[in-house]
């Protein structure tokens, strides 16, 4: 079966569509972040220089949140799920 330009173009878009789905997703807004840690799996911290990177990984999507280093110790406290230090 040949393919048709058409089957390119559906292809192509199935692909960024698929792609789009698993990319993490930034969190600005703290409580938000909280909620959606309810129903995730595990947090991973980042610990930086001048910022701590908070990830939750849910069965679909990943979650980050960037906040300084005080500020991150009263959401960790908050943070009803599994919690990795990387």
């Amino acid at each position: 079966m040949t393919r048709t330009t058409k089957d390119k173009i559906d292809e192509s878009t199935l692909y960024e569509l698929t792609r789009a789905k698993n990319m993490p997703e930034e969190i600005f807004d703290v409580d938000k972040f909280i909620q959606i840690a309810e129903r995730a799996e595990y947090c991973n911290i980042k610990r930086l220089d001048r910022e701590v990177k908070l990830k939750l990984r849910t069965p679909k999507k990943l979650y980050t949140l960037k906040v300084n280093t005080t500020k991150a110790e009263e959401i960790i406290k908050k943070l009803s799920c599994e919690i990795r230090e990387i």
